[in-house]
């Protein structure tokens, strides 16, 4: 029977890049001269710091941009965490990855009410879905990708 499986993992390497160009540019920019505005990365989190909050948010700009250029969802970043102290500015974002328990009820709910004939298990964060035929599945890709799904989602394995 024809199956695929549903993620939703971030490529780490892309992630990596982009924070790097968006450091570069930060620190090349003359916007950002004197400003202490930084950009790093620790796993899975992203850490923004300047002095000013406008900065801060010129480099988040700077760094949804870098995202986007990489094809690296915005989707990912959950989370933003503002810190302040009265001498700098600090954003945390959290990387997210996975879908969890709620999401997979959504998903399923909508392929469901697609068509009944496909069969869909959650299993560690992932959805397999199978059918009997390969268009139903191509099909379940589409509606998912038309959908306004909170979750960034990748389609892989697909087998025959």
């Amino acid at each position: 029977m024809p199956s695929f499986d549903i993620v939703s993992e971030f490529d780490k390497q892309e992630v990596v890049n982009a924070i790097d160009q968006s450091g570069r540019e930060i620190v090349n920019r003359y916007d950002f001269k004197n400003t202490n505005t930084t950009i790093s990365l620790n796993e899975n989190q992203i850490n923004l710091h300047s002095t000013t909050e406008d900065r801060a948010l010129a480099a988040e700009q700077v760094m949804r941009e870098k995202f986007s250029k990489r094809n690296v969802s915005i989707k990912f970043l959950s989370d933003k965490k503002v810190e302040k102290t009265p001498s700098e500015i600090k954003f945390i974002f959290n990387l997210k990855s996975g879908i969890n328990q709620d999401e997979s009820k959504e998903i399923t709910k909508l392929i469901k009410d697609h068509n009944k004939k496909i069969q869909t298990s959650f299993q560690n964060q992932m959805i397999r879905v199978t059918s009997k035929k390969r268009d139903e599945l191509q099909n379940v890709i589409t509606l998912l990708k038309e959908s306004n799904i909170k979750t960034p989602l990748s389609y892989i394995n697909f087998r025959d």
